[in-house]
């Protein structure tokens, strides 16, 4: 999140976004914490994923300070740390890009995805986040898109939060796509907050959600075709990602 340029403006709804960042950032952690409590992940693994879950986890204190800091009135803090996210957010979608394309190789991604939706689909989701917080950054100056914008963008980093939390070998074929439309929960809670408030939604939510929807359609139907195939056979030729099947599948011996 980055500056706010009125104090007035930036009072309004302060403590209910509060609120909301602090959830979607419990659901985050949450889920990771849960698969490392669990033994299904381990902090023995290559380099790449601890560089990506550095920079993914301080993007996650930094938009908690700047929502800890614009609730405290600390107008100056909260300008000087939100310059920050014009370097983070294309660091992010780096990092987000060379992690999906090291899971696809290394493994295929997790075995109750397709490779193809977990490649392509994960590739848009990403840009559509860094799209959309950029553009949030770019409206700072108008608190009520700036701030909805910013958490329609937070809301597409819970997607891997709540795949970790729900019980995804059970959800095979769809585990996917309840996984991503999981997350439209949170923008769906700030449009019924607008409505109970103001007896209409902001246009930013509808754009925000626009964007974020219209990507994972058009990405899904891009994954099932013959060109997201290809492009998805093309990237995972000759390793160990190309080893396992193209659809989701239980292991043999798979257990809950």
């Amino acid at each position: 999140m980055a500056t706010l340029a009125q104090g007035g403006a930036a009072a309004e709804g302060t403590r209910f976004y509060t609120i909301m960042a602090f959830v979607m950032a419990l659901v985050i952690v949450a889920g990771f914490s849960v698969n490392l409590a669990m033994g299904r992940s381990s902090f023995a693994l290559p380099l790449a994923f601890h560089v990506h879950g550095m920079i993914f986890m301080g993007w996650l204190g930094l938009y908690l300070a700047q929502v800890v800091t614009i609730a405290s009135g600390n107008i100056a803090l909260h300008r000087q740390l939100g310059k920050l996210a014009y370097l983070w957010i294309p660091l992010m979608v780096a990092a987000g890009t060379m992690i999906i394309v090291v899971s696809a190789r290394t493994t295929g991604g997790p075995f109750f995805f397709a490779v193809n939706e977990f490649f392509v689909s994960n590739l848009a989701g990403l840009l559509a986040f860094g799209a959309l917080a950029l553009w949030a950054l770019r409206v700072r100056r108008y608190s009520g898109w700036h701030r909805r914008l910013m958490l329609v963008a937070m809301s597409i980093l819970t997607g891997p939060g709540l795949g970790r939390l729900l019980p995804m070998p059970l959800l095979i074929p769809n585990a996917w796509t309840i996984a991503v439309t999981a997350s439209f929960i949170f923008p769906v809670i700030g449009m019924i907050a607008d409505w109970r408030r103001d007896g209409r939604v902001h246009p930013a939510y509808w754009w925000g959600m626009g964007v974020n929807a219209g990507a994972f359609i058009v990405s899904m139907l891009l994954a099932y075709s013959p060109i997201g195939y290809a492009l998805t056979e093309w990237v995972i030729a000759g390793t160990p990602g190309a080893e396992r099947p193209m659809a989701a599948f239980l292991p043999p011996g798979f257990t809950m």
